[in-house]
């Protein structure tokens, strides 16, 4: 099979490129452009929440505690964060500058790396700095309108999902400008590779040690406020609460804004590599494609979320869903004009687009069925309670382990389609081959399921918002009322929450494939390369598509990648063990120290509680992070050693230098790794993130009154269930999708150490 690659292309003089015009350049400044006014419109939803009624003072003392915790954390964390960073930098720039060949793209790869971190730690930071400001003006609207509340959460929500798309444009585009993308646009998105392995290890370290935090704080709350001493969810006696309160806005606002922060800057990266391959049929649009699909997914985020209203009697939850199918057929609208005026009116690709859009809504729908109290997997959880937590807890690792077969079947269904879409789309070109024009449909589809990014993550930053809300008026001891308007904004919050996940593992997984591509082009570039710089001359009939599990490199990289998923998985859940083990303990002594907790007479010491899950949380965060980026690192560097005997493969138009055989079982057995850990990797999050939120929801669901509702034994043991779940669905399983994505980007990255 001939090979994809633009330097394979070039090389043998298949394909001349055609020159840029000034029409083209100019859908890079369209691009740039709209990430500005996606950042202009972040400031002007702000600035609508800011300006809003901030409550009673005893409101305002609940939310200022709020804020200096998750302040505190996040300001500990990111200093980690920034600490290791700057050591892989080094290791990264090291790496690079020690072959001739790779030592050229060593300062841009390394700069990238950098401003990739920088950005997603940027996102991250300010959505949280809106959202926990948010949620005491969310609370303070509850007490007279509950569409105005709804309002101000989802546009608190908006400002982090359009600063994390607009940085995540701007941080793409300027750098492909910055490094020559306009006069050499085939080499510039090689060297873009860094800013995606950037975002991506801020956004493992961001979500897993804000999900230690979130959930060990919460688990603590609950095992001693709900099952030991009886007291509601949010009540102020409990040490723990306001831990649990700040856990929500580091755990679900900056850790998820960092995923999808490195969703779009991962996706943008890959399909501009696959554009670069496909240059001599659309030139420079090929390339800027995915960037002017991120810019559509602004405008019509931005005009989704402005058209979300409420009515004082409507379920919140039709109203976010009315703003999503806004979003979703605007950015269908934008990318059918996209491939109108940038793809030669190819509508076949249209149909490729449709398929990742489709694959969104259908995520978000399955995750629905298998998180909702309506359905049947989280009834049966709750009869399972009521004859204890062991019933309980087996129905629901059952349920979990039902949830990934209907998804799996989406994304084969979407990977297949969307390939054959891209063939029939490009049927004319001749030039290329049948793989590469498929490989480059799955890519738009990646792109159109990312187009709707911004309404999903303002959606989800709607969730850890409303459900401060509701903490901040049952600790102000405001009338029942006012927190019957707030729990329906938090049941609503739960439900996009768990829709989110659903969302964002389907993205992943698109995307990983994307990147999965890319790492075999680059592979192969840097072996023409190499081949080419020893006075030698590729074989066209060569390609690195296939990697060989007969292989034992290979097969032992492929099992080393399904091992990492389980181990990381168990590594994050353990960390949230010890770390509630220490909440639980200090509650606890708070109980034993002031009697007149329970009794109402004094407060507890809520920062205490703070001060203990922020020093686990950041110890706990380290051991899996490094484990996540050193495994591959170990694997290419390690089987690279390994001869050509181990490879069964026939040599005869194997690339060589000076006669001998490129070892390729280093690349090889990275391949086999990074498939294989995704794969691994999409059913344990599926299982972990849908059995969670199923968990949850059975808790909840007794609690409106089913099978005795609160304080009835089937409700002690749906609290059990829930805290197993927990772990899950916001620690193990959120993680999981950002390593999925880390080990794409940090093999792309890395790809020039494992030959």
């Amino acid at each position: 099979m001939p090979s994809f690659s633009p330097v394979a292309l070039w090389q043998t003089g298949v394909l001349s490129p055609e020159p840029i015009s000034e029409h083209d350049q100019l859908f890079l400044w369209i691009a740039l452009s709209l990430g500005v006014l996606g950042l202009i419109a972040a400031f002007f939803f702000a600035r609508s929440v800011l300006g809003s009624d901030s409550g009673s003072p005893e409101m305002r003392r609940i939310s200022e505690a709020i804020r200096q915790g998750a302040e505190a954390f996040m300001k500990r964390q990111y200093s980690t964060i920034a600490l290791i960073a700057i050591g892989l930098a080094i290791i990264l720039y090291i790496g690079y500058r020690i072959s001739p060949l790779t030592a050229p793209d060593a300062n841009r790869v390394v700069i990238s790396f950098l401003i990739g971190a920088a950005c997603s730690a940027l996102s991250g930071q300010t959505g949280m700095w809106v959202s926990i400001r948010a949620n005491i003006r969310t609370a303070a609207a509850a007490r007279t309108s509950l569409g105005k509340a709804l309002q101000l959460a989802l546009h608190g929500g908006a400002v982090t999902g359009l600063v994390v798309v607009g940085l995540s444009l701007l941080g793409v585009g300027t750098l492909f400008l910055a490094f020559g993308g306009l006069h050499d646009p085939r080499h510039a998105p090689y060297q873009l590779v860094g800013f995606g392995f950037g975002a991506s290890l801020v956004a493992l370290f961001a979500q897993l040690g804000g999900g230690i935090y979130t959930k060990a704080a919460d688990v603590g709350a609950d095992l001693v406020g709900k099952v030991e001493a009886g007291i509601p969810e949010d009540d102020p006696r409990n040490p723990a609460v306001i831990a649990d309160l700040v856990g929500d806005n580091v755990g679900d606002c900056a850790g998820r804004g960092a995923d999808i922060f490195e969703s779009t800057a991962a996706e943008n990266v890959g399909a501009m590599i696959l554009g670069a391959a496909l240059y001599p049929v659309f030139g420079l649009k090929g390339i800027l494609f995915p960037l002017i699909v991120q810019a559509i997914n602004v405008v019509a985020s931005i005009i989704g979320v402005s058209t979300v209203h409420s009515g004082e009697d409507e379920d919140p939850m039709h109203a976010l869903n009315r703003g999503y199918y806004v979003t979703t057929l605007l950015a269908l609208a934008g990318f059918a004009a996209a491939i109108y005026f940038m793809l030669g009116a190819r509508w076949w690709l249209l149909g490729s687009g449709i398929c990742g859009i489709a694959t969104s809504f259908l995520f978000v729908r399955i995750t629905e069925y298998y998180t909702e109290t309506r359905f049947r997997p989280v009834r049966n959880i709750a009869i399972a309670s009521t004859t204890g937590p062991a019933t309980n807890i087996i129905q629901g690792i059952a349920v979990g382990m039902e949830t990934p077969a209907i998804p799996v079947v989406v994304i084969c269904a979407a990977l297949l389609l969307s390939y054959w879409f891209g063939v029939r789309g490009l049927a004319d070109v001749t030039s290329i081959n049948a793989y590469a024009k498929g490989i480059y449909g799955t890519a738009i589809a990646t792109m159109g399921m990312l187009s709707s990014a911004a309404y999903i993550l303002a959606m989800d930053t709607f969730g850890p918002i409303t459900d401060n809300a509701g903490g901040i008026i049952e600790m102000s001891d405001q009338p029942e009322s006012v927190r019957e308007k707030t729990d329906k904004l938090d049941a609503a919050g739960n439900t996009t929450k768990a829709l989110t996940k659903g969302y964002a593992i389907g993205s992943a997984s698109l995307a990983a494939f994307l990147l999965f591509s890319a790492y075999l082009a680059t592979i192969h570039d840097i072996v023409a390369q190499r081949v080419a710089a020893a006075g030698g001359t590729l074989s066209p009939a060569w390609t690195f598509s296939n990697v060989n599990l007969a292989s034992v490199p290979v097969f032992a990289g492929a099992l080393l990648g399904a091992m990492l998923t389980y181990l990381f998985s168990s590594l994050a859940i353990k960390a949230v063990g010890r770390a509630a083990q220490t909440v639980i303990e200090d509650v606890h002594a708070q109980f034993k120290e002031n009697p007149g907790i329970m009794q109402g007479t004094s407060h507890p010491d809520y920062g205490r509680c703070v001060r203990i899950v922020t020093t686990a949380a950041l110890k706990e965060m380290v051991l899996p992070g490094i484990l996540a980026v050193g495994m591959p690192l170990a694997v290419g560097l390690i089987f690279r050693y390994f001869g050509s005997e181990y490879n069964p493969t026939n040599f005869a138009d194997h690339p060589a230098i000076n006669g001998h055989p490129v070892n390729l079982s280093g690349a090889e057995a990275v391949a086999a790794l990074l498939m294989v850990g995704t794969i691994s990797g999409i059913l344990l999050a599926m299982l972990m993130n849908n059995g969670g939120g199923a968990w949850d929801n059975a808790k909840k669901y007794i609690e409106t009154g089913a099978h005795g509702g609160k304080r009835s034994e089937a409700h002690k043991a749906a609290v059990v269930g829930d805290t197993v779940g927990d772990p899950f669905k916001d620690t193990a399983g959120p993680s999981l999708h950002v390593l999925i994505k880390l080990l794409a980007t940090v093999t792309l990255v890395l790809a020039p150490l494992f030959l």
